[in-house]
């Protein structure tokens, strides 16, 4: 209990209670700062010494009446159960009081000012130095808010999450080179070997890894999406937000309660709409949203300065009723997937007016095997006018998203496996000198497991959140899946189409443990079926992953690298290319891979004549002008900086 500055008693906070063997969470957010004028709670059942989570409610709009040192507080709740009693009564005096909660009497104490109470548990690796605090009055703004010294438990607190931060611990690196750039396999491996409460089951619990940076140059991900119990993990890059200077340590405060923010299963602002069921946008379409959930560079009106301006370092409204009174399992990390509350996608639908001057294009093969990897290839260009846009255009960055309609009828919204908050905005202009940018996405496999599971015919449909806000949606893309012809088709559409195999097509291969059985069945694929023209995508794979090296996290909390592998990426990346089945993007890609490999080996010549291949092959293949210059261009920067690495 708490008072506020007249010295009135305030009631608000979390609250608990049993009767007999059921146990009540109760959170009252009717008076204090900020207050969201609700009532909710969570129930439990208590059997022997196991807890099990029954259900949840809120009151959206409570009665409130004060009768002497008695508060009582009446509504209707809305339920996750069909309870014989919808009429939530809460009565409160001394920090005591009784709650009637379908249909049941519960005593309840005062048990914390906070809604939430989790614990975060927090790694760095050494050289990565984690942020400490930084006062908000320092570079003025604020929105009028009071300047204040904030760190990242303050920041939550101030939301009404208890924030507790374990003792922070510090990983040495044995064996690095002076590349400690960290990929998504890399981060995903940390977080199931090495989160010491990571937990097939849901709890206030979360990991955060302060790592070096990423291979992408992001400044933080959180990469825990792809099972049963999602947003236990985040990670933040030193590298990208490191600095001592106002601007630095206001920009590090920003992405820790950012990054977070998605292990409580907060979308950024402009994709709410995204959500299971759906929330509704806030102005300029999301992006003049004043929230950490926000990108600073997209806030609408006045970019940056704009944000930093006016942002009161606090949630919005509408995130903050989700932080304090969102159902249990659609908030606690380990439960609800991201952006789960439970309906299926709708197609996107082409505006009725665009002015955008850019057109998206959704383009794929004419055919793919069951089991196949499926490839889109992402066209962005402009109808017109030049352009200027950012360049984000792979949905693993969220700026753009894709639908698909399977044959059944029903509508997914494809959810990628690593989602990064790349909050630096890289502008392209589009014109007669670069009249389009594309990009390649594999969208076979996500959070939601495989998406092309059956023969038949599916609609894959794409829309682009440009620079302006602007939602450029594509015509609708035809994905044909075949039937397989033989018994060596259905043998091999088996073993690619594993739940493993899709997280290691995903992550473009991984040594973690917690993969084994993926990487069996695409070895024995190669074993039993290596002339299979689909035993070209395990090769990739396994090429890709033996090229590079891979960071693990041992169980004594060192950092040890296992150093790449170029003569068996050399053999792998080979035949993939040579095979000459794979999507342009995609073998652009292994090409330049397999040129690294050859140098990594000391046969710079050789990696040079692998580029010089590469340019031939796309010369072969018709390509436009435009593009041929690019990729030479590309061979070109690829090869300087081979000659620099070795």
């Amino acid at each position: 209990m708490s008072h506020d500055s007249r010295g009135a008693i305030m009631i608000s906070g979390r609250y608990e209670g049993q009767t007999g063997d059921v146990k009540l969470a109760l959170r009252v957010d009717v008076d204090g700062p900020g207050p969201t004028g609700r009532v909710s709670g969570d129930l439990f059942s208590t059997v022997g010494a196991t807890v099990t989570y029954e259900g949840s409610f809120v009151v959206h709009a409570p009665a409130v009446t004060a009768e002497g040192d008695e508060t009582r507080i009446e509504g209707r709740g809305e339920f996750t159960f069909a309870p014989p009693d919808r009429q939530v009564r809460v009565t409160i005096g001394d920090g005591r009081g009784t709650a009637h909660v379908a249909g049941r009497a519960y005593p309840i104490a005062f048990a914390s000012p906070h809604f939430r109470e989790v614990v975060l548990e927090q790694d760095s690796v050494a050289g990565a130095v984690p942020f400490v605090s930084y006062h908000t009055g320092t570079l003025g703004g604020g929105g009028g808010s009071p300047a204040r010294e904030l760190d990242v438990a303050r920041a939550w607190a101030e939301a009404g999450v208890g924030l507790t931060v374990t003792e922070p611990g510090v990983i040495p690196v044995d064996g690095s080179g002076p590349d400690l750039a960290w990929d998504d396999a890399e981060l995903h491996h940390a977080m199931t070997q090495q989160f010491g409460l990571f937990g097939d089951a849901p709890a206030w619990r979360v990991w955060l890894l302060v790592a070096s940076r990423h291979v992408g140059g992001y400044r933080g991900i959180m990469f825990d999406y792809n099972d049963a119990h999602q947003r236990q993990g985040a990670a933040v890059f030193h590298d990208a937000i490191k600095g001592d200077s106002p601007e630095a340590q206001r920009a590090q405060l920003r992405t820790y309660v950012h990054e977070l923010g998605h292990a409580f299963n907060l979308l950024h602002s402009w994709q709410k709409n995204l959500a299971r069921p759906p929330q509704p946008l806030g102005p300029h379409g999301g992006f003049g949203d004043l929230s950490w959930m926000n990108y600073v560079q997209n806030y609408r009106p006045g970019g940056e300065a704009g944000y930093w301006a006016a942002f009161p370092f606090q949630f919005t409204e509408t995130e903050l009723v989700h932080l304090r009174h969102g159902f249990f399992r659609d908030v606690a990390m380990g439960a609800n997937a991201f952006g789960t509350g439970a309906a299926e996608a709708v197609p996107f639908e082409q505006p009725i007016e665009d002015h955008s001057g850019l057109r998206l294009e959704a383009r794929a093969k004419e055919w793919f095997a069951l089991g196949e990897p499926v490839v889109v290839e992402l066209k962005l260009s402009c109808t017109d006018e030049p352009r200027v846009t950012h360049g984000h255009l792979h949905p693993d960055t969220e700026f753009t998203q894709v639908t698909i309609t399977q044959p059944s009828g029903r509508t997914v919204l494809y959810r990628p496996m690593m989602r990064h908050c790349v909050d630096r905005s890289p502008q392209i202009r589009l014109d007669s000198g670069n009249p389009a940018m594309y990009r390649s996405a594999y969208i076979g496999h996500g959070r939601d497991g495989h998406y092309f599971q059956q023969p038949g015919e599916y609609q894959v449909r794409a829309q682009y959140i440009a620079a302006d806000g602007s939602r450029v949606v594509s015509p609708p893309c035809l994905v044909r899946v075949r039937y397989p012809a033989s018994g060596d088709d259905h043998r091999v559409a088996e073993l690619m189409l594993g739940e493993d195999q899709g997280k290691l097509f995903s992550l473009l291969g991984s040594d973690s443990p917690a993969l084994n059985s993926g990487n069996q069945a695409l070895d024995e694929l190669l074993d039993r079926h290596g002339g299979h023209p689909l035993a070209v995508y395990a090769r990739m794979v396994k090429g890709l992953n033996a090229e590079r090296e891979f960071k693990a996290i041992g169980a004594d909390k060192r950092l040890a690298i296992r150093p790449p592998d170029p003569k068996q990426g050399i053999q792998q990346l080979a035949k993939v290319a040579g095979a000459g089945t794979i999507d342009n993007i995609t073998l652009n890609m292994v090409m330049r891979r397999w040129a690294r490999a050859e140098a990594r080996q000391g046969d710079l010549p050789k990696a040079r004549a692998v580029l010089d291949q590469m340019v031939a092959t796309f010369q072969a293949k018709g390509v436009n002008p435009i593009i041929m210059g690019q990729i030479r261009k590309q061979a070109e920067l690829t090869s300087q900086a081979l000659s620099l690495e070795t």
